[in-house]
């Protein structure tokens, strides 16, 4: 997910929820790791950008990607952006209530608005990611 400079309306640094547990992509993608699964979402910054969110498109069940590749997209009312993984690993579970309520990522972007669960191909690849204080800074150099 590519989030762009925003108006003033924006949330603030400061405002946003960035939880300990999650680790972070600089393409704004959180993952958490839950037993074997790792669940996936766009972080309440990219959220924050994209504006009221319309609609998502998510991957199937079985289907497999490296970390970096395109896994689907984010229409808002103001842009349409993709989204990439931020670890490798195969789908297991799709949030279908996105289907119905897309919206839930703006509101619940880490609780009822993640959007894939997957079983990674290298576990490891999450060290690779930010922790919430380093994906913190990025974010400081973004506004």
């Amino acid at each position: 997910m590519v989030a762009s400079k925003g108006e003033n309306t924006m949330k603030e640094i400061s405002q946003l929820r960035l939880p300990d547990d999650l680790r972070y992509a600089e393409s704004h993608e959180w993952t958490k790791p839950e037993d074997e699964r790792f669940r996936i979402g766009i972080s309440d910054y990219a959220q924050d950008q994209l504006g009221d969110i319309v609609f998502v498109e998510l991957p199937q069940v079985g289907d497999a990607f490296k970390k970096g590749d395109e896994f689907g997209t984010v229409e808002s009312v103001k842009a349409v952006a993709e989204l990439y993984m931020p670890i490798g690993g195969q789908i297991v579970s799709v949030n279908t209530a996105l289907e119905e309520s897309p919206d839930l990522v703006n509101t619940s972007p880490y609780d009822e608005g993640w959007m894939i669960e997957i079983k990674a191909a290298d576990a490891s690849e999450l060290e690779s990611l930010m922790t919430r204080n380093d994906y913190s800074e990025t974010l400081k150099g973004l506004v």
